[in-house]
């Protein structure tokens, strides 16, 4: 690792994020806390791995990580918890890669929360409402949660971030951690940064960037919950509008247009949702970076581009059983998510690429259309302010 990121260098990030810079001691009391991890995916084990790394050097945090693992049948026949048990790695979702002997994968979710006091939610959004309500009345009260999950409930009432859902349905605060984080890069140590957003109380905040953070995963924060979950969640649709550009072999300018369009119906719908999201967020690294790293590399551009290159006759379904080998896309019903915000409050000549992405995704119109609507220059004056 460059000798610049070192734990000094951790210490003034986090500084300079407007947390208070205490000493050990004067630290809220963190005896043997214990953290467990639902969800044991791609991502739900390279954040395992990130968490096991520092209990063990952390005193104030119990050894041991329970990840909660919705149990599969390989097609050796042996159970999935009990491989990675065994050979201490996903081998369905991250093989290769040692999540520390510490981590212990559990398929019974009521035990794999029991005693924690730090949950951290990382499943495909769309399973998150059946989750909490089976953790209803079997976690500690005193429990604080952080979601990794990108995506949103709709309800009659309105959309519902996941955060929201969780503090709601389990009466207890949460937090988010975002950023341009492909999991396989970091589970291979390489670079990265994330964003804890956080509502009030600086000192969770404290405590999930100690317990996220290393060497090669450089953790601020920002008191903008909202701000950092929705830039997680839309990306994911400008990632699949960045897909059909490659699909169709638009070039690179094209495909910086559709970043820059992205970024700004981003940052209008988040402020129209919500006023007190800080423009600051987008400039984050759960911003503009994730955007820029997904509609790169992620797997909705990738799932987006096969799309595109079969001229929209495979679905997305079939795409996703092919290319992903179990993990969930997570674009397509965001894009459907969002359509649903939009027409609901009469916003859809707002947001042209978003529907515009949600159009091709069900069918309405080919991915050749991802740039005929840039015709139609929406009016942000709205929201306030530039938007971008």
């Amino acid at each position: 690792m460059a000798p610049s990121l070192h734990d000094d260098a951790i210490d003034e990030r986090i500084a300079t994020a407007g947390l208070p810079e205490q000493p050990q001691s004067q630290m809220p009391p963190l005896s043997s806390t214990k953290v467990t991890v639902v969800g044991s995916g791609n991502w739900g084990s390279v954040a395992a791995k990130l968490i096991a790394s520092n209990t063990l050097k952390l005193s104030s945090f119990h050894d041991e990580v329970r990840m909660w693992v919705f149990e599969e049948t390989l097609p050796t026949g042996e159970k999935l918890s009990e491989a990675i048990n065994k050979t201490n790695e996903n081998v369905k979702y991250l093989p290769g890669i040692k999540l520390g002997r510490n981590v212990v994968a559990d398929p019974d979710l009521e035990n794999a929360v029991r005693d924690a006091s730090m949950l951290v939610f990382v499943t495909p959004h769309q399973f998150m409402e059946g989750i909490c309500k089976r953790l209803v009345g079997r976690i500690r009260s005193d429990a604080e949660a952080i979601s990794l999950i990108k995506g949103m409930e709709v309800k009659r009432e309105g959309p519902c971030m996941i955060s929201s859902l969780i503090s709601e349905q389990l009466g207890i605060n949460c937090c988010v951690l975002m950023g341009a984080n492909i999991a396989n890069e970091i589970a291979l140590e390489k670079f990265s940064e994330a964003t804890v957003g956080y509502r009030k109380n600086k000192e969770t905040a404290v405590k999930w960037v100690k317990l996220f953070n290393t060497s090669y995963f450089m953790v601020s924060c920002v008191q903008d919950v909202e701000g950092v979950e929705l830039c997680g969640t839309l990306k994911n649709v400008v990632a699949i509008a960045a897909g059909f550009v490659d699909g169709l072999e638009m070039g690179n300018n094209t495909k910086a247009a559709i970043m820059r369009i992205g970024l700004r119906e981003m940052k209008a719908f988040s402020k129209l949702l919500f006023p007190s999201v800080k423009d600051s967020t987008f400039f984050e690294s759960c911003g503009v970076a994730d955007l820029i790293t997904t509609c790169l590399g992620g797997r909705n551009r990738r799932c987006a581009e096969a799309f595109a290159r079969n001229d929209g006759k495979r679905s997305f379904d079939e795409l996703e059983a092919e290319m992903l080998q179990g993990q969930k896309l997570q674009g397509v019903s965001t894009a459907k998510e969002v359509h649903e915000v939009l027409s609901h409050r009469g916003w859809l000549e707002l947001f042209p690429l978003f529907s515009t992405v949600h159009d091709i995704c069900s069918g309405r119109l080919p991915p050749s259309a991802i740039v005929v609507y840039s015709e139609h220059t929406p009016d942000f004056s709205i929201v306030g302010g530039s938007a971008l």
